[in-house]
């Protein structure tokens, strides 16, 4: 599984608003300002001082307030007495000084940008956004006007930054299968107290993790559990990991640190059929029935 999968099928994030994504720390797009590789983010300083452009994304109107940098050396230098500048001067250097960030503005909208002329008017529901380099030094920043269509737009599960430490610090629950196969019906029934089931695949087959109910965790790397009517021999204990551990599984399979427990039980269809313990029959690994489920 991709990163951006594993997250997206966690509960937080698959049932989560645009408003919720769009407003989390974790939220980072991927864009280019020019030709160079960058990530935008919208936790950027509300900006006080801003030359503010009407402009239009496709048939819906929004202001672009832009912030003052040197990036932009003919705005840049104007800046203190921009008051003074005629409009059309003004918008000229924008369109010309300022055409990466707006090519940047329509990417990221997928919308048409056009600029209307300076706005009188500036929205109080604005993304605040910054523009970072992949080292993570910022390049510049701006304001959008965040309507409810470019909410949708940027509330995408695609924009939830796997890296951040609010999404690798999610706690999720984990118990390590030590082995699996098939009995008849007949005799699942007839397991008592003091039967052994052999275990061979123990010691010779490495363990695997059953994440959250939802991702299967092994050597190949993270893949969607799903339940396939198998008796499960898992450990009886339940621990906690994180959701860093399970991506840095997808991106680099390797066997997951689960040592052999001791105390397991035997599950079918997720339904507990006896508990009991790791032991020797005939110098073989076997599951040790103390009680049933």
């Amino acid at each position: 599984m991709k990163a951006s999968d594993i997250v997206g099928s966690m509960p937080k994030w698959a049932n989560a608003t645009s408003e919720e994504i769009v407003t989390s720390q974790a939220w980072a797009m991927p864009c280019r300002l020019g030709d160079v590789s960058c990530t935008m983010r919208l936790d950027a300083i509300r900006p006080a001082d801003t030359l503010d452009v009407a402009i239009t994304l496709e048939d819906e109107s929004h202001v672009l307030s832009l912030v003052d940098t040197p990036r932009f050396e003919d705005l840049h230098r104007l800046w203190s007495s921009r008051a003074d500048v005629p409009e059309q001067i003004l918008l000229a250097l924008v369109e010309r000084e300022c055409a990466p960030l707006l090519q940047l503005v329509e990417n990221a909208a997928r919308r048409q940008l056009k600029i209307v002329g300076l706005a009188s008017e500036v929205p109080e529901d604005r993304f605040c956004a910054r523009i970072c380099s992949s080292e993570g030094e910022d390049l510049l920043s701006f304001a959008l006007t965040a309507t409810p269509s470019l909410v949708r737009t940027f509330g995408r599960i695609a924009f939830i930054d796997p890296a951040d430490p609010c999404v690798r610090d999610t706690v999720v629950s984990a118990v390590t299968e030590i082995a699996a196969f098939v009995l008849p019906a007949a005799d699942i029934a007839s397991i008592a107290v003091g039967d052994a089931l052999l275990l061979p695949e123990v010691g010779t087959v490495a363990p695997r993790l059953i994440v959250d109910g939802r991702f299967a965790v092994d050597g190949n790397g993270v893949v969607p559990y799903k339940d396939d009517g198998m008796l499960l021999v898992l450990d009886a204990e339940v621990r906690d990991i994180s959701l860093g551990e399970v991506l840095d599984h997808a991106k680099s399979p390797s066997s997951p640190d689960a040592p052999v427990p001791t105390r397991l039980r035997l599950v079918s269809s997720g339904r507990n059929i006896a508990f009991g313990t790791l032991g020797r029959l005939a110098g073989q690994n076997a599951f040790i029935v103390e009680s049933l489920g």
